[in-house]
């Protein structure tokens, strides 16, 4: 129960500010820009082709939803730090957080609850993208269970990267601060693989923590249990890093 009224708290918090309307209004704006480049991209393609004479294979799924589901995650890489800089920096910043840490409410409900509701606020914003992709049966027939996986995906990624950033937020009591070190840590989760041709088992080991490598078989369709595992445990850790972060908060109130 506390920690469905501290993430409902939370979600208030957000829409009486312009962070959400903000950051959704970005995520939609950048995401309908690639989707519209990738659709007239396919239209075009199949035009020259059949004036042409030549044959083109029409494949919405290959050529539209993957590419703008693996852009999507890129959008989420430059927005998330927003939604997570203030979830407990701010708290530190106007002093509520000690009124937080000593209040009866057990620190992972806290954690908890602050989290779900940065997630509930992601989940929004691709909800919304949802709208350009129904547009998509237009054009032809979207296998709709290799989208969902690719949400999915999204979600998945997303909530390690959040999680991260809320552990990062209880680091600092500057919003800024909090979001350009959220930024940094996700980039550098992103850019591990980058390195990938190189066979050292260093190599693979750091391609094998960038959340960029797990991303890969959602946007194809492909639930494979090991990038489950992986984004699960991510997230499993950030919380607690947070928690233990927000318990030595209360040991010092």
């Amino acid at each position: 129960m506390n920690t469905l009224v501290i993430c409902r708290k939370e979600l208030n918090s957000y829409f009486r500010s312009p962070i959400a309307y903000g950051v959704m209004a970005i995520f939609a704006l950048v995401s309908g820009y690639f989707f519209q480049f990738f659709v007239f991209y396919f239209i075009r393609q199949g035009m020259m082709a059949a004036m042409q004479g030549q044959s083109f294979p029409m494949n919405v799924d290959e050529q539209v939803i993957r590419p703008l589901l693996s852009n999507m995650s890129v959008i989420g890489l430059f927005v998330l730090p927003m939604i997570t800089m203030r979830l407990f920096a701010e708290e530190k910043r106007t002093g509520t957080i000690e009124l937080l840490v000593t209040s009866p409410v057990r620190d992972w409900e806290i954690v908890l609850g602050k989290f779900l509701g940065s997630m509930l606020l992601y989940a929004a914003m691709l909800g919304l993208t949802l709208i350009s992709f129904v547009t998509l049966y237009a054009y032809g027939k979207p296998d709709w269970r290799s989208m969902l996986t690719g949400y999915l995906g999204l979600l998945l990624q997303g909530g390690c990267l959040l999680a991260i950033g809320t552990f990062i937020s209880t680091l600092t009591k500057n919003q800024i601060v909090a979001g350009v070190a959220g930024f940094g840590v996700a980039l550098l989760l992103w850019v591990l693989n980058w390195n990938d041709f190189d066979s050292s088992l260093s190599s693979k080991v750091l391609s094998y923590l960038s959340v960029l490598s797990h991303i890969d078989s959602f946007s194809k369709g492909v639930l494979d249990l090991k990038d489950i595992v992986y984004y699960v445990t991510f997230i499993l850790l950030g919380l607690f890093l947070t928690t233990r972060s927000l318990e030595s908060m209360r040991w010092k109130a």
